[in-house]
């Protein structure tokens, strides 16, 4: 993740790491790639040698494929061991279980059961980037058995968000949710709000199925021949 300026997001992401911690006993160090303070230091200050690095990422753009890798091969060095780079979140399924509770919790707190559904994601005009977006969009869709959902952005592609809602109404659904394909409270959570949809979803970072997989991607890593046994690194 590139984090967020917004108190919300750290408080988010320690829920994140709480469920890592009580998952599987490792607590994850966070380094953020934007926003950096004290209590949460940027990506090259977290870095610890040999750590296992998990992109805080539903995506894979230019963060994930560019800004992260770099900040992984600048650490490497001389006296140093090698961190160890796994894959984001993007297109695993616990992705979709998670967006589908919060859609539900969504849905109750509003009182509306929605007829139809955008998902929203933050949007990458990198090729691939928005490729976790779409695989999201179809598990969504089956986990929904017969809701429409349809994929929608908050930046660098289309159609945006208040777009989708638009489309969707005119085609007769009166219902209408927004699930946030989003970890954390920011910047494009803020304007979810003001898409017109009877119902926004919360971002998933602090589901437990997120911190499941946070803790799978860091245990594949330490199976692999050579691989740290280290503290986790988690970059946001």
């Amino acid at each position: 993740m590139h984090g967020s300026a917004l108190p919300g997001a750290a408080l988010t992401l320690r829920r994140l790491c709480d469920q890592v911690e009580g998952l599987g006993g490792v607590r994850p160090a966070l380094g953020h790639l934007d926003h950096p303070s004290p209590a949460a230091p940027s990506l090259a200050e977290a870095l610890r040698d040999g750590a296992v690095v998990v992109p805080l990422l539903l995506g894979d753009g230019y963060h994930r494929t560019v800004d992260i890798p770099a900040v992984v091969r600048g650490h490497d060095g001389p006296g140093r061991r090698g961190c160890v780079l796994t894959e984001g979140l993007s297109g695993d399924r616990a992705v979709a279980l998670a967006l589908r509770d919060r859609l539900y919790e969504a849905e109750r707190q509003a009182g509306v059961e929605a007829d139809a559904v955008v998902l929203a994601a933050a949007g990458s005009s990198r090729p691939g980037g928005n490729d976790g977006a779409r695989v999201a969009v179809r598990q969504l869709r089956g986990l929904l058995r017969g809701t429409p959902v349809c994929g929608a952005y908050c930046s660098s592609a289309g159609p945006t968000v208040p777009e989708a809602v638009a489309r969707l109404r005119g085609a007769g659904y009166r219902r209408v949710a927004v699930a946030a394909h989003l970890l954390a409270p920011g910047r494009f959570t803020v304007a979810l709000a003001e898409a017109g949809a009877d119902a926004v979803a919360d971002p998933i970072a602090d589901h437990p199925d997120i911190a499941a997989l946070v803790l799978r991607r860091y245990e594949t890593a330490l199976r692999r021949p050579g691989g740290p046994a280290v503290p986790l690194g988690a970059a946001a």
